[in-house]
């Protein structure tokens, strides 16, 4: 089954010169945040390059058996009802605790204030709820795989 993510990523292929090698795939397809609205709220935020970093634990890959994100990633970007709006590809990955997480991740998160304070308290409702799903003690030390990224396509889907 061909889902709206494959068909912008071929839509995003397509439209690459005819000089430039494709890449393979996506890694992955999603909306930020922890809710649809959270989606809505924060693709345009993506969109105009006021949110160029993320974060997520390293234990939920664990536990899920997944890949942690790697530089040169792509990525399709939904909103909150699962419409791509951009992919995007991740040129930077580091895993820092949580309590070291330095200031700047938090302005290039974009979220909020901007600020280490907001970005705090935004990520530890996160890491407590995330914790609790994967059997985990949350801690100030728990591993963040924190991410930068660059939108490298963000037509309207076809």
């Amino acid at each position: 089954m061909t889902t709206e993510a494959d068909r912008y990523w071929k839509q995003y292929i397509e439209s690459l010169p005819a000089n430039v090698d494709p890449p393979e795939n996506y890694a992955d397809a999603f909306h930020f945040g922890f809710s649809p609205a959270d989606g809505d709220e924060i693709a345009p935020l993506v969109l105009i390059s006021t949110k160029t970093a993320t974060g997520s634990i390293l234990w939920s890959y664990e536990h899920d058996n997944e890949p942690v994100p790697c530089k040169g990633d792509y990525c399709v970007i939904q909103d909150g009802q699962g419409v791509p709006v951009c992919i995007i590809q991740t040129i930077d990955v580091a895993i820092i605790p949580f309590d070291e997480v330095p200031e700047l991740y938090a302005w290039e998160g974009g979220e909020r204030d901007r600020t280490l304070e907001s970005w705090k308290s935004i990520y530890w409702d996160y890491i407590v709820s995330e914790c609790e799903r994967i059997g985990r003690e949350a801690t100030r030390k728990t591993p963040l795989v924190m991410e930068r990224f660059v939108v490298v396509y963000s037509e309207p889907l076809h």
